[in-house]
């Protein structure tokens, strides 16, 4: 599995399938995507003109209930699983605890999917809550520009107790968060956790 995050929390795996999440600000005509996975309806995660350059006839839009009159082929709700053909997933509520950009009652996802036997956990635009604690994955996108989500701090000490075995910060370096932010990450984070910074490589 190919990984990319293209920018921000717009993020690319490239497999037996091509599936992006939350694609923004993408510059170039695609149109590879089999899937593409919506975590809410803010500008930075459905961004309709970066859909456009990436869908086919036959793509396939994953989005939460905040997105139902939008175009898609499967509408989720939080703290569910579902499958979409062969891929099954789990949806986790995405809100923040101490602030108010990303509401509980808005029903924003993240998204918990099993891939070629991995679990890779996009968590969205969320603080640390009840029930990403519960959440058991192989690699996970974690959020750590602060401002709209966790800051760097907290987000490594939420990698630090889930124990995936790869984190890949994410949602820093572009709107919010230094580039730097990334390598803070890395050293926060235990040492038997894998980090991977994708953004600015």
């Amino acid at each position: 599995m190919k990984i990319e995050v293209i920018h921000h929390a717009s993020i690319k795996l490239i497999g037996e399938k091509v599936i992006y999440f939350d694609p923004y600000d993408i510059k170039e005509d695609y149109h590879d995507a089999d899937y593409i996975f919506i975590t809410h309806d803010h500008y930075d995660h459905y961004d309709e003109e970066s859909i456009q350059k990436i869908r086919k006839d036959e793509t396939k839009i994953i989005v939460p209930l905040c997105l139902k009159d939008k175009p898609h082929h499967l509408l989720v709700e939080g703290y569910r699983k579902y499958e979409i053909d062969d891929i099954p997933f789990f949806t986790v509520p995405s809100y923040n605890t101490n602030k108010d950009f990303h509401p509980r009652e808005n029903y924003y996802v993240g998204y918990n999917v099993l891939l070629e036997d991995k679990y890779f956990y996009i968590m969205g635009d969320t603080d640390r809550t009840p029930e990403a604690e519960q959440v058991e994955t192989d690699i996970c996108f974690v959020p750590i520009g602060g401002v709209y989500t966790m800051n760097v701090e907290e987000a490594a000490a939420y990698i630090n107790d889930l124990k995936p075995e790869v984190a890949i910060p994410i949602h820093y370096g572009k709107i919010v968060g230094d580039i730097s932010l990334g390598d803070e990450f890395k050293r926060l984070v235990n040492q038997e956790i894998k980090v991977e910074i994708k953004i600015g490589e």
